[in-house]
């Protein structure tokens, strides 16, 4: 009888703790249960702007690309130092690791290098523009050159939201303008598909 009444006061302990408790984890949630913003936010996989911020943020300097590989943005960073640096970014948590460092700027590099760090519209501005133009996910962020007249700007290639083929859009470099790719075919969608899975695995 003794144990019964004991049972009893523990239940009733554990009912009066788990109403503040219930309270807490209500108030974190949205209406019927659903997850706040904060919460959604805070599981969110980095993007590619949150990449290249984070990159600079480890290693000061320019974004030159970002490629997005499954879990982690592999994002390269010309130094205020003047070197390159080779980082990771952890898509989940943020974290950024230097994977590689060095002084390479000598011939075609150190030309790259100086009409990089003259350009108007860096990485951060080309992916806005690029998704102002066609939403989607980004999936990688590349410095690049018109092989007729050498002007230079960035490929930002995109996942669509619906699915599909990515495309890949040009960013003026100086102008901040956004162009399509004509070369892009929605026709080989399913190969792209298939090559991007193979990627995020």
């Amino acid at each position: 009888m003794q144990r019964n009444t004991y049972i009893s006061t523990a239940a009733a302990v554990v009912l009066m703790v788990g109403g503040p408790v219930a309270a807490a984890a209500a108030a974190t949630s949205g209406a019927a249960g659903t997850p706040s913003a904060a919460t959604v936010a805070a599981r969110a996989d980095v993007d590619a702007t949150g990449a290249a911020e984070a990159a600079v943020k480890h290693y000061p300097g320019t974004v030159v690309s970002l490629d997005k590989d499954g879990a982690v943005w592999h994002v390269d960073v010309i130094g205020k130092n003047g070197k390159h640096a080779e980082l990771t970014v952890d898509t989940r948590s943020g974290k950024v690791f230097t994977e590689h460092a060095d002084g390479d700027d000598d011939g075609d590099n150190a030309q790259e290098k100086k009409q990089l760090l003259a350009a108007k519209v860096n990485a951060q501005k080309a992916v806005k523009a690029a998704l102002a133009a066609h939403p989607g996910q980004v999936r990688s962020v590349d410095w690049d050159d018109d092989d007729n007249g050498g002007a230079r700007y960035w490929d930002v290639e995109i996942q669509p939201k619906g699915g599909g083929a990515t495309k890949h859009v040009h960013v003026d470099a100086t102008t901040g303008k956004a162009t399509v790719s004509s070369s892009d075919s929605d026709s080989d969608s399913d190969s792209d598909d298939d090559n991007d899975n193979d990627n995020d695995s």
